[in-house]
């Protein structure tokens, strides 16, 4: 049970990666869209993309939340008490990112939206950096149990490539999605735009993974040695044609299909860098069974988990496919003041 509650954990965090990279992707090219007129076209695209589903994506973050502290409390504690300030400026970052998408579109006036876009632009590099930079120092066996809070434990070689690397993954996957969204929005102007930045962002991945293989050799050998042997390196060669599929695709301007394999080359990714810890949940110290809780709440957890997977899942899947094909649409101000009360407020 233990085991197959830390795959599920996995997929958890493969599908967040995704999900919510995307859209940590999204705010990336909105801080690097130019001055207030410059930038006004790919914004308008991104908010026009993101309002629908940018708050469900949040959901496969509190699901792994719940499977670490519920399944795996002996991590759950060890990470968060040596990770503290590193999680807590990514939960800033978080709740920051979405007040300031939340506030930025209402605003009338252009300094306000200034600075709600600054706010949400920022923090979009913010959270990905912060919770790469975890994951780098898990890797690294940096995190063991009692190890009391440290700047080591996050801001070595490997937690800071993680960050870069979380940042450029969703950069790409961003700006891969936004190609698509400006042919469903009619904004052929900005295909090439988001085209071009896609494949920066590509470039950029293959540059930091290529300073990774010495860093990852040096700091983190248990992983290394379970990246490139194994089915870990099966799936990292995976990730790489997939990843050079979408390359293609998008040089060939097929944007739906680009889609799926970004998605597939990332996801691929984070289940290399699972397969690659075994047995380990906290590389060299922690075993995925000397983590898991007692028998008795593995057991309701599986349970718990199914049913979420059953009832849950396939509505998630809809919505996304759904906002895929452009079913789903904001709220417009005449929806807004159809729903005030006579002589009342909204």
């Amino acid at each position: 049970m233990a085991e197959f509650i830390a795959w599920v954990l996995v997929v958890a965090i493969a599908a967040y990666a995704c999900a919510g990279g995307t859209d940590y992707g999204a705010g990336f090219w909105d801080l690097l869209a130019g001055g207030a007129e410059r930038g006004k076209r790919p914004r308008w695209l991104i908010d026009h993309a993101m309002a629908p589903v940018w708050e469900v994506n949040n959901v496969w973050l509190i699901f792994i939340l719940i499977i670490m502290w519920t399944g795996f409390p002996t991590m759950f504690q060890a990470v968060f008490s040596a990770m503290w300030l590193p999680l807590a400026l990514a939960a800033v970052g978080l709740v920051l990112r979405g007040a300031g998408f939340a506030l930025r579109k209402p605003s009338r006036r252009l300094a306000q939206r200034r600075i709600y876009g600054a706010v949400f632009a920022v923090a979009s590099l913010v959270t990905p950096f912060f919770l790469g930079a975890v994951l780098g120092g898990i890797a690294s066996g940096r995190v063991k149990v009692g190890t009391t809070a440290s700047a080591d434990a996050w801001a070595n070689g490997t937690s800071v490539l993680a960050g870069l690397l979380a940042i450029a993954a969703t950069a790409f996957l961003g700006a891969v999605f936004l190609c698509s969204d400006a042919l469903r929005f009619g904004a052929h102007d900005l295909v090439d735009y988001f085209r071009v930045r896609a494949l920066i962002a590509f470039g950029a991945v293959v540059v930091l993974a290529l300073i990774g293989l010495p860093v990852t050799h040096d700091d983190a050998r248990y992983v290394w040695d379970g990246l490139t042997g194994g089915l870990g390196l099966l799936l990292i060669i995976l990730a790489a044609v997939c990843g050079l599929a979408t390359v293609l695709l998008v040089l060939r301007r097929s944007h739906g299909w680009s889609r799926y394999t970004s998605v597939a080359s990332v996801a691929l990714t984070v289940g290399a860098w699972g397969f690659a810890q075994r047995p380990y949940a906290l590389p060299t110290s922690l075993t995925v069974a000397d983590a898991a809780g007692a028998s008795h709440t593995l057991r309701w957890l599986v349970i718990v988990t199914v049913i979420a997977i059953v009832l849950v899942g396939p509505a998630l899947v809809l919505l996304y496919r759904l906002d895929t094909m452009g079913e789903l649409e904001e709220l417009t101000d005449a929806d807004t003041r159809a729903a005030r009360t006579p002589g009342g407020n909204v």
